[in-house]
């Protein structure tokens, strides 16, 4: 059995740890904030199964895809399309998933940080007695001001940071092992104590049992755009972390784990809040305000109610944690290998960026927030230029440079570790990454567009 490969590099340490740390990648706020209200929008459970399919025949190729160009290029995004194409411009591409990578972290912080301003709220008590028109002005008012927003995104930019400056084994891997499992016991704990409320039936139906006539082109490239985004694809995140799986591991059995860790947090989120919703009286369609104005106000209704809003709030930082991680990873990794930068050094660089970025896109929702570039502020901007352009771009080229510009043989080398494990399943990979991929991928970005 081949060892792994070593040029220096660090490299996670078992198969359990390239599951936590990726799915920790993957899961966050997509799954716990963002999936449920994108379902409570679309159906329901038909929703849901579209989603399902979707990640099963695309979400999967296109994580192989990328964990191949990583542990084949042994370097970041940038390095290791340089490595893998030397003269060709297919560099492009990793350079856009750093920069990518780069945007994502400033806005994404900022909402991480609502995670930790609502459990100090929850905490002195001062989410208790608010009717729902009470706690969308709180939400308002605690954007719109200044010091609070800035402050929570410092000190979680500063955690981030702190596991990054650790290394690949110490810092990644070995808080993610810890992270990962918390987050399932949290998720699980929720789970039960919705589902022990009155008529939570009503919410399991609504997540469950599908109307498949709500089933139109608009549910189907929500639920597309809704897996890349979970899955954290075209970001450098998978390229990254892929370069740290050694050539023991099974590529394909790896995304099969990560997206079905993914999907399970993804559906446990759904039964945590679809039945706690419908016993007490929200709306399942609430948007983008499900979780920090909504679901307070439910939790207000529910016996001990009170804890369990800490927890949930706990679990959403959690979340949060893992994937800011992984993204920080992305840039950290192109400035310690393009720029021959010290870790150290490379994470203070990287923090100090972000962080100047990321300020001013705090300031955007309140007082910088008459600064708007086509009728969107800085958040806005880059929010939109991130999950409608470079992800779907990124995502396209990455499957047709492995369907059509990679080498087939170096494919299945990486797929079967040099012959060591089986792949039958690489024929219909290939199909995927060469034709459907491709379609399934353009097809996003022009209805992100407003195209189609």
């Amino acid at each position: 059995m081949s060892e792994p490969v070593n040029n220096g590099r660090d490299s996670f340490s078992s198969r359990f740890a390239v599951i936590a740390a990726v799915a920790g990648s993957a899961i966050g706020l997509g799954n716990i904030w963002r999936f449920p209200y994108l379902t409570g929008e679309n159906g329901g459970a038909a929703f849901l199964i579209v989603y399902l399919i979707i990640v099963i025949s695309i979400g999967i190729p296109v994580m192989i895809s990328e964990f191949i160009i990583g542990r084949a290029g042994q370097k970041n995004p940038y390095g290791s399309f340089k490595a893998l194409a030397p003269g060709k411009p297919w560099y492009v591409i990793g350079l856009m998933g750093v920069v990518a990578a780069f945007m994502i972290l400033a806005f994404y912080t900022t909402v991480s940080g609502w995670t930790l301003e609502y459990f100090y709220q929850g905490l002195t008590g001062n989410l208790s007695g608010k009717t729902d028109a009470e706690l969308t002005v709180m939400f308002d008012v605690f954007l719109k001001s200044s010091f609070r927003p800035i402050l929570w995104f410092i000190i979680f930019m500063g955690f981030t940071a702190l596991i990054i400056l650790s290394g690949v084994k110490e810092g990644i891997e070995r808080y993610t092992k810890f992270l990962m499992p918390m987050l399932f016991i949290i998720l699980i704990a929720l789970c039960i104590r919705s589902l022990t409320l009155k008529g939570a039936g009503e919410g399991l139906r609504f997540l469950f049992y599908p109307d498949f006539s709500k089933i139109t082109s608009k549910v189907v490239l929500e639920a597309l755009g809704q897996a890349f985004f979970s899955l954290s694809i075209g970001m450098g995140t998978l390229i990254t972390y892929g370069s740290y799986i050694n050539k023991r591991e099974n590529l394909g059995i790896s995304a099969l784990l990560v997206c079905l860790a993914d999907t399970s947090v993804a559906v446990l989120a759904g039964i945590a809040i679809f039945p706690a919703v419908f016993a007490l009286g929200g709306s399942p369609a609430s948007g983008t305000g499900l979780v920090f104005i909504v679901l307070p106000g439910i939790f207000q209704k529910m016996p001990l109610g009170g804890f369990f809003q800490l927890i949930f709030f706990i679990l959403l930082a959690v979340a949060a944690l893992t994937s800011t991680i992984s993204v920080l990873e992305v840039i950290v990794a192109y400035l310690a290998e393009e720029l021959k930068m010290t870790r150290r050094k490379a994470t203070i660089a990287a923090t100090l960026m972000v962080s100047v970025l990321g300020i001013i896109t705090v300031l955007s929702l309140g007082s910088l927030g008459n600064f708007k570039i086509f009728e969107k502020n800085i958040f806005g901007i880059l929010e939109y230029l991130t999950s409608n352009i470079m992800l779907p771009v990124g995502g396209l080229f990455i499957v047709l440079f492995i369907g059509w510009s990679f080498s087939p043989q170096r494919t299945k080398s990486e797929l079967t570790n040099e012959g060591k494990v089986k792949a039958g399943y690489l024929p219909v990979f290939m199909f995927i990454v060469k034709f459907v991929a491709p379609v399934a991928i353009a097809l996003v970005f022009l209805y992100s567009l407003g195209i189609i």
